[in-house]
């Protein structure tokens, strides 16, 4: 497998070095295990002929155009994390070759994978439209206002839609590389993430900071902290509206562009929120949690647990 890891002015350095160290510990641990793979060929790749890091060290790279047709291209994240940086990072001209350059190579059947902010540079060449994709959590409001065409699902960590991958936040970069390292060998890839000691994270939803997101509106800050006073009560949106100060489409269509969620789907969250705080903090049984937080049935939450965050009630549960 043939990958180009394209490194763009500004890019993040921890992205950079561990999506490089997957692909180096499986060529290794192939090796050691003398399995029948050929060896991952990568190349770091830019736009410029000098790249720098977000921590300013150089980066030695092969001008893109000159690389040849790789199997992927990985584009990790720009060392930008909040959306006035990003946005600026957005405009300029190494960018907006880069997009080009990737709708070119997806033109002839390479596939293209963006990890974190890397998303936004894939977005930029218009590759995701109608496609499903996710991205980093905290910046899911400017994606869906930069390229409301994807379809956006930042509870996900990895979205494989056609023959492009999109992964989340920061260290999804790991997860990203261990999808490619998978589709040449399950079982190398398994070895890998036992030796960098990766767990299985399907989910991000157990990492968002939900007020960081909601304190960006006040109309989803005021039904947030109605929210989280009902979450044993059933769920009304006429007095969701009313708590909220504004109508119950206006809030709707808040919570969609700030949160990607209708207000029911989003009181769920709160309530899967508190639930997984009290399973850590309390040894309140499962019944008596899905009580607090307005099940009936313990099953219920646990499904919920399950279909929510990808782990169990035990996986959950505070050690001691």
């Amino acid at each position: 497998m043939k990958v180009n890891l394209l490194a763009l002015d500004g890019v993040f350095d921890t992205g950079l070095a561990t999506v490089q160290d997957v692909f180096s510990t499986a060529n290794e641990l192939a090796g050691m295990a003398g399995a029948d793979i050929a060896p991952f060929e990568l190349r770091v790749t830019g736009m410029r002929k000098r790249v720098h890091t977000s921590q300013r060290l150089r980066v030695p790279v092969v001008s893109a155009p000159d690389a040849g047709r790789p199997d992927w291209i990985v584009v990790p994240a720009l060392g930008e994390k909040m959306p006035e940086g990003l946005q600026a990072a957005l405009q300029r001209r190494d960018v907006a070759e880069a997009a080009a350059a990737l709708r070119a190579q997806a033109g002839q059947g390479v596939r293209i994978a963006a990890a974190c902010v890397g998303t936004f540079v894939l977005a930029e060449s218009g590759l995701l439209d109608q496609r499903q994709a996710t991205t980093t959590w905290w910046l899911a409001s400017l994606f869906r206002q930069r390229y409301p065409a994807v379809r956006l699902d930042e509870s996900r960590m990895l979205v494989s839609s056609g023959p492009f991958v999109t992964a989340g936040a920061a260290l999804s970069h790991i997860d990203m590389a261990l999808l490619l390292v998978r589709q040449a060998s399950p079982d190398l890839a398994a070895t890998v993430a036992k030796y960098l000691i990766v767990d299985s994270r399907p989910s991000q939803s157990a990492y968002v900071i939900t007020d960081h997101l909601t304190h960006s509106d006040p109309t989803v800050q005021r039904f947030e902290r109605w929210a989280r006073g009902r979450l044993a009560d059933g769920f009304s949106l006429d007095e969701a509206a009313v708590a909220a100060g504004t109508s119950k489409r206006t809030l709707a269509r808040r919570m969609q562009r700030v949160l990607g969620k209708t207000p029911l789907s989003y009181f769920q969250d709160l309530r899967v929120e508190r639930a997984v705080h009290l399973l850590k903090t309390s040894d309140k049984s499962l019944e008596q949690i899905a009580s607090l937080v307005g099940y009936a049935e313990g099953v219920t939450l646990r499904a919920l647990l399950r279909q929510r965050l990808g782990r169990g009630v035990r996986e959950l549960r505070m050690v001691d």
